[in-house]
């Protein structure tokens, strides 16, 4: 099979059907991952064509996306499309996304919105660019965006590492197995219509940035 989308979601009620839908109209296939909402989430979506799967509790922003790769896996499909639930990311990218990474063969692409942090709260604008400098020195991807969540995923990839992380450190951890594994890596210039999803998203600044940065260090 090709590839399908996944949307990680919690708390999302306000933002949800609006980025389904328009997810819908790139005609790709669609889960979406209710992470223990209370608000919702999930019935603003019932009676949509998508597919549904729901945490009893809320688990993490990686809990979500690792359920969404197992689903992706157990049904065939080649690749991974994610994006966030908050209307930061722009869906009508999404073939481009998908058509540059299946043509250049890449196992991750992230959609970069470098271009953007100037447009971020300054304690994430300035990990934003310490982090994705850090990536590049250590690694030598030329990656510019280390914690976009609009990301391209082969089920190569998918299946070849072993991912712990339940929280936003999971996107870091990915990056860092892909590279101990010699994988490739690519990176897309795509704008956000919000740079950092600061009025809807759950991202805590110190605490996850903390996570994030102890995640590359581990893995470094």
């Amino acid at each position: 099979m090709g590839i399908c989308v996944v949307i990680p979601a919690f708390n999302a009620a306000l933002t949800i059907e609006a980025v389904v839908r328009e997810t819908l109209e790139q005609g790709l296939p669609l889960v979406v991952v209710d992470d223990g909402s209370e608000d919702g989430t999930a019935d603003c979506v019932r009676g949509l064509p998508v597919n549904l799967v729901s945490h009893g509790r809320n688990r993490g922003k990686g809990a979500a996306l690792k359920t969404g790769f197992a689903w992706a896996l157990e049904y065939g499909f080649s690749g991974v499309i994610t994006l966030d639930s908050d209307g930061q990311h722009d869906p009508t990218a999404i073939t481009l996304l998908a058509e540059t990474a299946k043509n250049d063969g890449w196992d991750i692409l992230v959609a970069s919105r470098f271009a953007q942090f100037n447009q971020m709260a300054g304690l994430r604008r300035h990990w934003n660019r310490f982090g994705a400098w850090c990536m590049k020195k250590r690694t030598g991807f030329q990656i510019d965006d280390s914690q976009s969540g609009f990301r391209y995923y082969s089920a190569r990839l998918l299946r070849m590492v072993s991912l712990g992380k339940d929280g936003y450190d999971l996107e870091m951890e990915i990056l860092m197995k892909a590279w101990q594994a010699g994988c490739t890596i690519g990176s897309l210039p795509v704008p956000a219509r919000v740079a950092d999803g600061r009025a809807t998203s759950h991202f805590r600044p110190v605490r996850d940035t903390w996570n994030i940065c102890m995640t590359f260090l581990r893995y470094m």
